[in-house]
């Protein structure tokens, strides 16, 4: 994980909202490395989900595109459809600690056709950057209410806890 400033900034833009998809695949390929300690024969990789209405606007999930990368590279499972969102959430810039994790309470599942995927096992959530928390808060929940043994992290980048 990286410092979320300077050139990371710019790759995390570049791929989210530049249409540099391309850069998901080095960039997962990273994380597996990155990940390995918590990575084990069993663990299911699950990107964190779009709203639909959001994947439709931007074509594509760049935390999938890593995750797919990821889970290639430490040869474990994949589900890229594990998780969705209910509800389409407002930009979360600008938001407090708490605003966002009452934006994201509840809004996450675990897609009903997929529970039987991550019962007992670990999963390994995928994303590209980490504000609050309160996004992966969500997704580990849900992923924890549908029996995953364990819910482990990792971001490409981190935004620094004073900023």
């Amino acid at each position: 994980m990286a410092l979320y400033g300077g050139n990371i900034r710019n790759m995390v833009l570049s791929l989210k909202h530049g249409d540099k998809a391309d850069l998901g695949k080095p960039a997962g390929q990273w994380m597996a490395d990155a990940a390995k300690d918590l990575i084990t024969g069993k663990t299911l990789v699950a990107p964190v989900p779009l709203h639909w209405s959001r994947l439709l606007k931007r074509r594509y999930n760049q935390s999938a595109l890593m995750a797919s990368a990821l889970s290639k590279t430490a040869e474990v499972a994949l589900c890229q459809d594990l998780l969705i969102r209910r509800h389409r959430t407002p930009s979360m810039d600008g938001k407090t600690t708490v605003e966002r994790a009452k934006i994201m309470s509840g809004n996450v599942f675990v897609h009903p056709r997929r529970k039987i995927r991550c019962a007992g096992r670990p999963v390994l959530l995928v994303d590209d950057v980490m504000t609050s928390g309160a996004t992966l808060q969500a997704c580990a929940e849900a992923c924890k209410i549908s029996g995953a043994s364990r819910v482990d992290v990792v971001v490409l980048a981190r935004v620094a806890k004073d900023a």
